[in-house]
C-alpha cells in the first residue's frame, strides 16, 4: 500500500507551501492596495499548498478532495449558527462586562466585504479542512486530527505572535476549538465540506469584523472570543461522543491509489 508514504509527503508539502506562500502573500498585500478588511491574501496560502499537492499528486489529491456522501444537513446548519453563537455569546460578554456594545461600520460596501471574506475562506478552509484534515483522519480519531490542524492553522497565523502572551494564547485556544467544532461537525461529510467550512470560518471573520475589537491588539475580546469557542468546542464534544461509535471504530478511509510521482 502506496498511499501511507504519499500522504505523508503530500502534507509535508501542503504545509511548507501554505507557510511560504502566506508570508510571500502578506508581503504583497500592501502593493495591491486591497484593503485588510476586504480579504488577507495570505488566505489563499493553503489553496496553493493543495493546488502544488494536486499537480504532483493529482490521483491521491482527487481521492482526498472528493468522495460521495452529503454528510448530515442538520449537522451543517448547526455548525453555521454555532458561528452565529461564538460571536453572540463574546460581543454579549464584553458588552456585559464594559458596557461598550461594539459596532464597527466597515469602509468597503458589506456585500463585497462578504462575498470576499468567503472566497478567502474558501481559500483556507481547501486546505485545513478538506486536506489536511482528512489525510490525519485516516490515521487518528476525530477529536486528534481536529486538534492537530487547530494547532497547526493556529501557529499559521504567525503574526498573532507579536502580541502579548494573554493574546496569543487566547488566539491559540480559539483556532483549536474551532477546528474541534468543524472536525466534530465535518465528520464523516465530503462533498459538502468546502462550503460548509468556508460559510462557518467566514461568519467568524464577519462576526468579529463587525463586532469585536480584537484587531486593535486589545486582550480582552480576544479572551472572550477563544473563550466563546472553548465553550462550543465543549458542547459539540459532548454531543458527539456519545454518538454510535461505528464510523470511530472504522476511521472513514480515503481509499488508496498507486503513487502518481515515480
Amino acid at each position: 500500500m502506496q498511499s501511507k508514504p504519499v500522504d505523508i509527503r503530500a502534507m509535508v508539502l501542503f504545509l511548507a507551501v501554505a507557510f511560504l506562500a502566506a508570508g510571500v502573500l502578506g508581503a504583497l498585500q500592501p502593493v495591491t492596495g486591497i484593503p485588510g478588511e476586504v480579504i488577507q491574501l495570505t488566505q489563499f496560502g493553503p489553496a496553493l499548498g493543495v493546488g502544488l499537492a494536486a499537480v504532483l499528486w493529482p490521483g491521491r489529491v482527487r481521492e482526498v478532495l472528493g468522495g460521495s456522501g452529503p454528510g448530515s444537513r442538520g449537522k451543517g446548519v448547526l455548525l453555521l449558527v454555532t458561528a452565529a453563537l461564538i460571536i453572540a455569546m463574546g460581543a454579549g460578554a464584553y458588552a456585559a462586562l464594559t458596557g461598550d456594545v461594539r459596532s464597527t461600520r466597515p469602509g468597503a460596501p458589506f456585500l463585497l466585504i462578504a462575498v470576499a471574506q468567503l472566497i478567502g475562506a474558501g481559500g483556507e478552509e481547501i486546505g485545513w479542512r478538506c486536506f489536511l484534515q482528512p489525510l490525519l483522519r485516516t490515521r487518528c480519531g476525530p477529536l486528534a486530527a481536529s486538534v492537530a490542524v487547530g494547532l497547526v492553522w493556529g501557529v499559521w497565523h504567525v503574526q498573532v505572535f507579536t502580541q502579548r502572551p494573554l493574546y496569543a494564547g487566547a488566539f491559540m485556544m480559539g483556532a483549536v476549538s474551532m477546528s474541534v467544532v468543524m472536525g466534530w461537525a465535518l465528520e464523516g461529510v465530503r462533498a459538502s465540506r468546502l462550503p460548509l467550512a468556508a460559510g462557518f470560518h467566514a461568519l467568524i471573520n464577519l462576526g468579529m469584523l463587525l463586532f469585536m475589537d480584537e484587531e486593535s491588539g486589545a486582550v480582552l475580546p480576544m479572551v472572550l472570543f477563544g473563550a466563546s469557542c472553548l465553550a462550543a468546542a465543549g458542547l459539540w464534544t459532548w454531543m458527539s461522543v456519545g454518538t454510535p461509535r461505528a464510523a470511530e471504530a472504522a476511521p472513514a478511509k480515503i481509499p488508496p491509489i498507486m503513487d502518481d510521482v515515480r
